[in-house]
């Protein structure tokens, strides 16, 4: 007997259709007010949907996705985590928090050859995302291995920084950049060098995700390994230049940046030196990982790859051992949903475009590549288009659409998921216009879905996997200023049953999270919820 196995609901009633659950990624439910995007968007099927009388509202941050704090706003990562796991897993920030301050990181394998670099007279490199947004990175982390490098008298340290003003505010680098080019420098005593060495903004140099742009991760690479990009004496004379060039530039649209010293590059990545991707967040932080670690490597032309030794903070794809040294071990997160599902011989169905495909996939089983069962599901990945999200707010949410219907109406799968990625895609461009028609697109993608859904008599699952989109600015100084980072506000949970097979209630649940999803699908498939998972949403009676 598989230790998978879902003991079915005794009194529940099959249905001919299947179960489908929407993920409208940075959805959130906010004030009314003007600045909040979804309420200002025209919503009918929404607005409809949420008089419904299978309906709620779920946290998405903080606690209830494992995250350290509740000030700790979710993202894309832990969310789908949960949704697919049906459990709080520790997750990023808290995992790292907890393994530097107890110096843990230190005594590995990992950081010893780190130190090996030195020793032999190599530079230590740390490459990552410079801010307290928490969601990829946080600047506490790096300034923890900054301080271990002084106290393990690591004589030359290079740091890579990459602008956020997407978790944080869109304008804020200098925040971050003239405190860390200080501390650099306060360090830089009795035979120590420690300065920054090269930058850019995170959209558009090293870090992509899931393939949707090698092009970013070689601005990246030219100039952290390469030393090539536009020179300057530091990073703050950096951003300021371009800040000043261009007011309407924000920071994670900022073009790469080398610093120089005596007309050369202060940093250039080579043969012997440690290198330390410090972002614990896996999705932006796998292909770049490739680039050092791959030995053959066809993405683009390296010009040269140099022998370092490469550690990513965390191991970002443990399937793929990517990259494969690391510091801090990741959540270990089993019996996914998929995992139940397969066992139980459901065929199910996952899609969403480029930007979000890992999150319906990897995140969603627990941080795992590929497939737990070829023969019982399909994933289908609709490309991304390479362009500023504001510019095209619908996305490719039609397309998904199309295929999603295509799967209803083929009664191959019982279960699908999908994730229109319009509302955080968009919603961190923080242009209005744009979100609101985001927003309007998922609408109307629900008003072409649901007939099918409900001819097909099925149901469907509604929520989202953060907030962002429901706050577009704050005000600040009696200034209005662009809001793109995600939101703390709790997200909506919809069920529409189409089916009318068995009577479905609101469960009695206290303070309900996404991690209570899973059980909730689980029992709309006509099985009882795994013991260890957070209690389902509804009952069937």
């Amino acid at each position: 007997m598989s230790l998978l196995q879902l003991e079915p609901l005794s009194t529940y009633k099959q249905f001919p259709g299947p179960v489908v659950t929407v993920i409208m990624d940075g959805v959130g439910i906010g004030p009314k007010e003007e600045s909040n995007g979804v309420y200002m968007a025209y919503t009918p099927i929404l607005d409809n949907l949420m008089t419904g009388n299978l309906v709620t509202q779920i946290k998405a941050h903080g606690k209830a996705v494992g995250l350290p704090t509740d000030s700790d706003m979710g993202n894309s990562e832990v969310g789908h985590n949960a949704l697919g796991a049906g459990r709080i897993f520790s997750q990023g920030a808290k995992l790292v928090n907890k393994a530097l301050h107890s110096g843990k990181v230190f005594k590995g394998e990992s950081w010893r050859e780190i130190q090996k670099c030195a020793e032999k007279g190599g530079t230590v490199h740390f490459v990552g995302l410079v801010s307290d947004g928490n969601v990829h990175s946080h600047i506490d982390q790096l300034n923890i291995l900054l301080d271990q490098c002084v106290k393990d008298n690591i004589l030359k340290v290079r740091v890579h920084g990459l602008l956020d003003g997407r978790d944080v505010s869109p304008k804020s680098a200098l925040e971050y950049f003239v405190p860390l080019e200080n501390k650099l420098k306060e360090q830089s005593c009795n035979g120590r060098d420690y300065c920054i060495a090269s930058g850019g903004g995170r959209m558009v140099v090293t870090m992509d995700r899931y393939g949707a742009d090698w092009d970013i991760v070689k601005k990246g690479w030219d100039a952290h390994v390469l030393g090539i990009g536009r020179k300057f004496a530091s990073a703050s004379e950096a951003i300021q230049t371009y800040y000043d060039e261009d007011p309407e530039m924000t920071d994670q649209y900022m073009d790469s940046f080398v610093i120089q010293r005596d007309g050369l590059p202060v940093g250039c990545i080579e043969d012997g030196d440690g290198v330390i991707l410090f972002n614990f967040r896996g999705d932006r932080a796998i292909e770049l990982s490739r680039a050092f670690d791959d030995i053959k490597f066809d993405f683009f032309d390296r010009q040269r790859h140099p022998k370092v030794f490469f550690a990513g903070m965390m191991q970002y794809d443990g399937d793929a051992f990517i990259p494969k040294h690391y510091l801090v071990e990741p959540p270990a997160i089993n019996k996914t949903m998929g995992e139940y599902l397969c066992s139980a011989g459901i065929h199910s169905y996952a899609i969403s475009e480029t930007q979000k495909f890992g999150h319906v996939t990897y995140f969603w089983n627990g941080n795992k590549s590929g497939y737990i069962d070829e023969q019982l599901e399909k994933y289908v990945e609709i490309q991304s288009d390479k362009i500023t999200f504001d510019l095209r707010p619908w996305m490719k949410a039609s397309e998904i659409t199309d295929k999603v219907i295509a799967a209803i109406e083929s009664r191959k799968y019982k279960f699908i998921r999908l994730n229109y990625a319009n509302g955080d895609m968009v919603g961190h461009t923080g242009v209005p216009i744009s979100v609101r028609i985001a927003v309007e697109t998922v609408d109307l993608m629900l008003k072409r879905m649901l007939p099918v859904l409900k001819k097909s008599e099925g149901i469907a699952v509604i929520t989202a996997d953060h907030g962002n989109a429901d706050c577009m600015w704050t005000d600040k100084n009696d200034k209005r200023v662009a809001m793109v980072a995600h939101t703390c506000n709790p997200v909506p949970f919809i069920v529409k049953d189409y089916s009318n097979s068995n009577q479905l209630t609101l469960s009695d649940v206290a303070n309900p999270g996404l991690a209570n999803v899973a059980a909730t699908i689980i029992n709309l498939l006509g099985f009882r919820a795994p013991a260890e998972y957070e209690k389902s949403l509804i009952d069937v009676e």
